[in-house]
């Protein structure tokens, strides 16, 4: 027999904020045993009520401030609080910066003393309307007879009940309530779990998908909501391969169900399906993208290698720059993509490769050849075994960006000890109101 879980106390408790775990709960130590709040910042005292009481640790939501930090700044979603997007609405955007650069720091000094040379600023933006790429939760309560569009409740697999989004981009954000409307007037709403978003430069898309086919009277409900604001509109009745656009009607060329985003530094660009890995922050990438080749340094004369290249973010600008640049992505599509994007920018001194970066590289031709430059962008699991092999191509400069700080630094100790220096790194606020960290670093061959 399951044991019975103890009822938490429900008036609220005191408590004194003493700094902020890695995912931006305040920490405080009660009677010897740490509790981790939600909506408190190092330094404030706070009124909290328990959400979950363990035998090591307890957790909590301050409902009250007593004594703010001067970091606390009013947040601009007024569903902050609830919704587990976002974690740190609360906070000054400066003080989250900083907070973030703090992370990159003590992650270096952690796994090898590494300090770079030079710190570079911080790639800031917009703090709200920046992310152009989700996947919203749906559900319809039968009990209540409504239905809920938006991202899981903090701390919970609850779909939270939102009247908008101040990060997505506001053509969608800012229409939350339409959209759960239109949801809840489908025939099919029990068997649509999912609203998947993207956008690019102009046009905005959205993917349904469905559990069951949707009669042809929800199809027209839903081509009746995209068609008048020119969103594309895609179903999904399977897995991602079934994705596919049914308004605007497709002519036959496969390449026309995209979207595009342009590098106003290169002049270039790029399109992409909905479904494709791109950054979800425009902003940050328009300015990321050439912070990185200007790190690189890279000459007329040079043969860059872009390792975990995706559909060309970095290599198709880089080859404006340079004579010869290879991407190198696991994904047969992405190459696929990669091409396609040196087709439309006018470009032939490309070439784009499949092959998993984990895996031995004995064989493959692009690994047999000499690089002046390197760009790696791996996932978060980092690129150790790429890293071990960086001597064989004789780059003098590798910019390293990064999605996890731990696997960066780990690498970066690695690229020291195989004769590099950490010349230069920073911080990029891809996701603001997050403790998600991105990151740059430029190492030189001494």
């Amino acid at each position: 027999m399951a044991r019975k879980r103890k009822p938490l106390p429900e008036t609220p408790e005191p408590a004194s904020i003493e700094s902020l775990s890695h995912d931006g709960r305040g920490i405080a130590r009660r009677d010897g045993k740490t509790t981790f709040i939600d909506n408190a910042l190092p330094g404030e005292e706070v009124m909290f009520k328990f959400t979950y009481m363990r035998k090591k640790f307890d957790e909590g939501k301050a409902v009250e401030i007593i004594k703010a930090s001067p970091d606390r700044v009013t947040p601009p979603c007024q569903h902050s609080t609830l919704c587990g997007g976002c974690s740190l609405q609360h906070m000054s955007p400066d003080v989250q910066i900083a907070r973030k650069e703090a992370v990159l720091r003590e992650q270096l000094q952690h796994f090898g003393g590494l300090e770079p040379k030079e710190w570079l600023p911080p790639l800031t933006g917009p703090v709200t309307g920046y992310r152009s790429k989700a996947r919203m939760g749906v559900k319809y309560v039968e009990a209540k007879d409504e239905t809920l569009v938006g991202f899981r409740e903090k701390r919970n697999s609850f779909i939270a009940q939102l009247h908008g989004c101040e990060v997505l981009v506001p053509e969608v954000g800012h229409r939350l309530d339409d959209l759960r409307a239109l949801m809840h007037g489908l025939k099919s709403r029990t068997r649509i779990p999912q609203i998947e978003l993207a956008a690019g430069d102009d046009i905005v898309a959205l993917i349904i998908r469905h559990l069951d086919p949707l009669p042809d009277e929800d199809q027209q409900a839903l081509l009746n909501f995209c068609q008048p604001l020119g969103w594309h509109l895609y179903l999904q009745p399977g897995n991602e391969s079934t994705v596919h656009r049914i308004w605007p009607a497709l002519t036959g060329a496969e390449h026309e169900e995209r979207l595009y985003y342009r590098h106003p530094s290169a002049d270039v660009e790029l399109a992409f399906h909905p479904t494709d890995f791109t950054q979800v922050n425009a902003d940050i990438n328009r300015k990321m993208v050439p912070l990185a080749l200007d790190l690189l340094d890279i000459a007329p004369e040079h043969t860059v290698l872009d390792l975990f290249c995706g559909l060309g973010n970095f290599t198709i600008p880089a080859a404006k720059r340079a004579a010869k640049v290879v991407g190198v992505e696991v994904s047969q599509a992405m190459v696929k993509r990669g091409y396609e994007n040196a087709a439309r920018n006018g470009l032939n001194n490309l070439d784009f490769h499949a092959w998993d970066l984990s895996q031995d590289i004995a064989g493959q031709v692009w690994a047999s050849k000499a690089y002046d430059r390197i760009l790696i962008d791996p996932p978060r699991t980092g690129a150790l075994e790429m890293v071990k092999l960086m001597p064989r191509f004789g780059a003098k400069k590798i910019v390293y960006v990064s999605c996890n700080p731990a696997t960066l630094a780990r690498d970066a100790g690695e690229l020291t000890a195989l004769g590099y220096r950490l010349k230069a790194a920073g911080v990029m606020d891809m996701f603001p109101h997050t403790t998600h960290v991105e990151s740059i670093a430029l190492f030189e061959k001494k």
